[in-house]
């Protein structure tokens, strides 16, 4: 779980000037104002507008920032976390507006926990997750069809947090629960708890690097790829796994390979190497450390100065992280390669747009899930909650 850091007064901003004139000419109430009028602002002129928007909204507006956002968006955040515990915060706050700076699973997850006097807003629809698209409602129905098809399987859903509405309501509907990176052991055990296999849905490498720290043998876990029949495996595999684990993964965490880990230490000898554990499984391996966004964040926090670490998830939070701890070195395993593209999507110029809207009346890329999803999705979160 996310330790929310509170950003509502950032230093950052204090030197902003704040304009004159709040409401650019293009903006008119109750007339949604085009975004592509924003697309040549410059980032200066956004973050004057954009903090003048905000303190024109006042408690009204509620800004979430994930750590994987780019540093010109989340410094505006009034808190920063992981996907989960920002929505939390969001339902707890008073605001009516709640802008979510991440992508649209995020954005679904806080409509789900959100209040009834709240509205949510992504700023980019087209700001999705790679991996949330590999498990299709459709196909993840017709897998469960497959696998009831064979008998008494005794089979409990788990779905990850990065994935849609839908998938969260599916498991809910079907007796699972919801996870995080950080607690995924933990559901797993309840899981367990209650029957003899569990299909991990969406990430392959979480399951598999949870379950196998767990004890379960890489030979009890099969992948089920949703394009063959029986997801490619014959019913004797499916019999004899204690984990199915869908074929899914992290654009970002799947690309570092066992390779950057021999080289980050012929390079730096007496450096930690910490992933993500939505890495492969030979890179997990490699690793000194494994953590959740949350648990890289406290590893390095801890360590005292003139430690080393190379950090195998998204860039931005690494370069922030250095940033922060000059004292220590901290790099990424592979700088070249894990950008989270679809977070990059949300700029400071969608930023200003949404919040200029609603300055105006207008509520812009309004996030909405449909009641019976709400509640089975909802049933799957407080699963994981209730769990200690």
């Amino acid at each position: 779980m996310a330790t929310l850091i509170n950003l509502s007064k950032t230093p950052s901003l204090a030197g902003i000037r704040q304009p004159a004139t709040l409401r650019p000419p293009e903006v008119e109430p109750g007339v949604a104002c085009d975004f592509d009028s924003y697309l040549l602002t410059p980032d200066t002129s956004c973050s004057e507008r954009i903090a003048a928007a905000k303190a024109r909204l006042g408690q009204d507006v509620v800004i979430l920032g994930h750590h994987y956002q780019r540093d010109e968006v989340i410094q505006f955040a009034d808190f920063r976390g992981d996907s989960l515990k920002l929505s939390q915060q969001a339902a707890e706050a008073q605001g009516r507006y709640i802008v979510f700076c991440g992508v649209h699973f995020m954005a679904e997850s806080a409509d789900i926990l959100r209040r009834s006097h709240q509205e949510v807003i992504l700023p980019d629809l087209s700001a999705g997750c790679s991996m949330a698209d590999m498990a299709d409602i459709g196909q993840v129905e017709t897998c469960w069809n497959e696998l009831q098809a064979l008998g008494n399987l005794q089979v409990v859903p788990v779905t990850y947090m990065n994935s849609t509405a839908a998938i969260k309501a599916f498991t809910g509907e079907h007796g699972g629960s919801v996870c995080t990176s950080s607690n995924a052991a933990a559901v797993m055990r309840w899981a367990y708890a209650r029957g003899e296999r569990v299909l991990f849905i969406p990430d392959e490498h979480l399951g598999r690097n949870t379950a196998f720290r767990m004890g379960i043998p890489l030979d009890r876990m099969i992948v089920w790829d949703p394009y063959q029949e029986l997801g490619g495996n014959s019913p004797e595999a499916v019999r004899n796994a204690k984990v199915i684990l869908w074929k899914g993964y992290c654009s970002v965490h799947q690309r570092f390979l066992p390779e950057h880990v021999a080289k980050v230490r012929r390079e730096h000898p007496g450096i930690r190497v910490i992933v993500h554990p939505e890495c492969r499984f030979e890179v997990v391996q490699a690793a000194d450390e494994i953590g959740s966004t949350e648990g890289i964040l406290k590893a390095v926090q801890a360590s005292p100065p003139g430690s080393q670490w190379a950090v195998g998830t998204e860039v931005h939070l690494v370069h922030r992280l250095s940033q922060e701890r000059k004292d220590r070195l901290v790099i990424s395993l592979d700088p070249n390669v894990c950008v989270c593209s679809t977070m990059f999507r949300i700029t400071p110029q969608h930023l200003l747009w949404a919040l200029e809207n609603l300055v105006a009346g207008n509520v812009v890329n309004r996030i909405t899930v449909d009641d019976r999803t709400r509640h089975y999705a909802r049933i799957a979160l407080e699963r994981m909650l209730s769990l200690r």
